[in-house]
């Protein structure tokens, strides 16, 4: 019953101009109105220089996160939010793989990302690895994680 919805996922990615909207939307829902993130805190410098993933099922915006460029082939994964409705249906893995192989295009050779401590096992699963301790961010406990892509060989 849940593949048929599936099939009209659509994962784009978009500057900030063009996501700006439906991203927002999107965040406000989940982490200012269901968390409750401080509204100052959600839209940062970084949005405008990230890249954007935006998960829309039958046009309807439902899901996002986004990709920061940082130093030494590093990249940053943030602000991922599933609108509650749609959440456990795989929408918040097909997001990060999307951003995952967009990194890899780019030449990134790692990613990071401050995990909710909540969120840790869904991210483990992608292949990312807990870092440091525990702290507090925005109100909620959140860890470190880091995922390093192997590097290719060109031998058999």
């Amino acid at each position: 019953m849940l593949t048929k919805p599936l099939k009209n996922l659509e994962i784009l990615l978009l500057p900030w101009k063009s996501a700006s909207s439906d991203a927002f939307f999107i965040r406000k829902t989940v982490f200012i109105e269901e968390q409750q993130v401080p509204q100052e805190l959600e839209l940062d410098e970084e949005d405008p220089r990230a890249i954007h993933a935006l998960a829309t099922l039958n046009a309807q915006p439902i899901g996002t996160a986004r990709l920061v460029d940082l130093v030494n082939n590093q990249a940053q994964i943030g602000r991922m939010a599933v609108l509650d409705q749609f959440r456990g249906q795989g929408i918040g893995q097909q997001i990060l793989k999307k951003l995952m192989l967009y990194a890899r295009e780019k030449g990134v050779t790692s990613l990071v990302l401050h995990s909710q401590v909540s969120a840790i096992p869904f991210y483990e699963k992608m292949g990312f690895i807990a870092q440091g301790p525990i702290y507090d961010e925005a109100g909620i406990p959140h860890r470190n994680m880091m995922l390093i892509f192997p590097k290719f060989s060109n031998n058999p």
